[in-house]
């Protein structure tokens, strides 16, 4: 198996689909990686007005709280812990029914990875979730216009334990055209500790997981996919 070393990856840039998906998955990479960015997607306020979600009422919140205010409170008290930067996209959640249009989100990785200032991207396989799978095929379009980056994809916490998943996806993109091969990566001794403290930041996020399966499989080896343009 080809082994990537975080301490030598300088500048990587992780997507995260949500407040929280990239430190679950990715944390220990993350801390050990230098200057480490973590741009999420679907970091955006609802319009005026918008009802309560579901999710958001299990997670503690109540009609008219500002829930992204807070989630993006949690997560910036996560980069801290890790010793990563954090940056905000305005494209909303699913769950608030208001769609990014066109090619927006692909246009903005685009553009962050324009600026010249990373040197590797992460991002999700993109497995179960509508948002996880959006934001990979966004970052999938980009790859082929940085071609001088490595691309790795990150195998989303939680969803990867749903059986056949994982496999059917690997099939879906291999089927794009990308090569994809298992990585191997090193990490900080500290970087599991690191790790349990930056996802027990995500409070609200944690009481809305445990009415479910819970966050243990975050705690479990983080596992990464190199995906290359053109068959190998």
């Amino acid at each position: 198996m080809p082994v990537f070393n975080a301490a030598s990856s300088d500048a990587p840039l992780f997507v995260s689909p949500h407040l929280d998906d990239a430190v679950f998955a990715c944390g220990e990479l993350i801390t050990s990686s230098p200057r480490s960015t973590v741009v999420t997607v679907f970091a955006g306020r609802p319009p005026a007005g918008t009802r309560l979600a579901a999710w958001d009422a299990d997670a503690g919140f109540a009609e008219g709280d500002d829930v992204i205010g807070a989630r993006r409170e949690e997560d910036r008290e996560a980069m801290a812990a890790l010793g990563a930067r954090a940056l905000w996209l305005d494209f909303c959640d699913d769950q608030y029914g208001v769609p990014a249009e066109g090619d927006a989100i692909e246009n903005a990785l685009s553009s962050l990875l324009a600026s010249g200032a990373f040197a590797a991207v992460y991002f999700p396989l993109g497995l179960f979730h509508s948002d996880h799978a959006r934001a990979s095929d966004a970052t999938l379009a980009v790859a082929t216009r940085f071609a001088a980056l490595p691309f790795i994809a990150y195998e989303d916490a939680l969803y990867r334990r749903i059986p056949d998943l994982l496999e059917r996806r690997l099939a879906h993109i291999a089927s794009l055209g990308y090569a994809v091969t298992p990585m191997a990566v090193s990490v900080d001794r500290a970087a599991a500790h690191r790790k349990r403290v930056a996802v027990a930041c995500y409070r609200s996020q944690i009481r809305a997981l445990a009415t479910r399966r819970g966050h243990a499989d975050a705690f479990e080896p983080e596992r990464y996919w190199r995906v290359q343009s053109g068959r190998a």
